[in-house]
């Protein structure tokens, strides 16, 4: 088993390749080592244009860069390690100027510390697409942003492919938080970890983090990875994470 930042990063693309075929307004090309994904949520980072390689090929990715740009409002340009000034240039071409980095953790399964008891998670339960409108209402309330900005991103079959599973975290019969994992290249990828702003405070986003990577470790993954921002890193490396890879995006201001 290895943790190396090319395994990790080509766990991530496949999931979001995935993502971006079984979601319901969803689409996905490739030119080369480029790659096209779209989802039509309201997000940059669900709508890009980016190398699976550490060394893009920059004329693929303007071809990829139009591609997605001309489907989706909101969007980017994703290369992996710091980006160079001529994907730089590209980037503001397609009126891009906005730079992001995007830390990618990862573990390997063995090494995952987790809470004494987190294993009993009573709050904590798998979600099918029979309830992705419920999923995505509470993943809306979580990240605190406006109704329909995920549009369909988690409807239709989302929620029963094979390797996404989804979670809703519930106090008193009501959700309060939702996780999502993603098994793909024998890795379990995180996503989604969002808790209500009511239910803060209570270690709940641990507990949902800690239930996904049970999981998709039960389910054959030996390690996992995930994106983090600089708010949470530390609550991730304290379960065993470590950085291996900074990626850099490129969005509209």
């Amino acid at each position: 088993m290895t943790i190396t930042a090319d395994r990790m990063a080509g766990a991530y693309f496949d999931a979001f390749e995935t993502l971006c075929r079984v979601t319901p307004k969803g689409g996905y090309a490739e030119r080369g080592t480029a790659r096209a994904g779209v989802t039509q949520a309201g997000v940059a980072t669900l709508n890009a244009a980016y190398d699976r390689s550490t060394e893009p090929d920059l004329g693929s990715l303007d071809e990829m860069a139009t591609e997605v740009g001309g489907q989706a409002a909101h969007w980017s340009i994703i290369v992996r390690g710091a980006a160079s000034d001529q994907v730089a240039d590209l980037a503001a071409r397609h009126g891009l100027l906005e730079r992001t980095e995007l830390p990618l953790l990862a573990c390997a399964a063995s090494d995952l510390a987790f809470r004494a008891g987190s294993a009993e998670r009573p709050s904590v339960r798998q979600v099918g697409a029979a309830e992705s409108d419920l999923y995505t209402e509470t993943l809306t309330r979580s990240f605190e942003v406006p109704d329909g900005l995920f549009g369909s991103l988690m409807g239709g079959a989302v929620l029963d492919a094979d390797p996404i599973t989804g979670y809703l975290a519930e106090e008193s019969g009501r959700p309060v938080g939702t996780g999502l994992g993603m098994r793909t290249s024998g890795v379990v990828g995180v996503f989604n970890i969002a808790v209500v702003p009511s239910a803060r405070g209570r270690g709940l986003g641990r507990v949902l983090t800690e239930t996904v990577l049970r999981d998709g470790i039960a389910a054959g993954a030996d390690a996992a990875y995930l994106h983090t921002s600089a708010m949470g890193q530390p609550l991730y490396e304290s379960m065993g994470f470590t950085l291996v890879e900074t990626w850099t995006m490129f969005h509209a201001r």
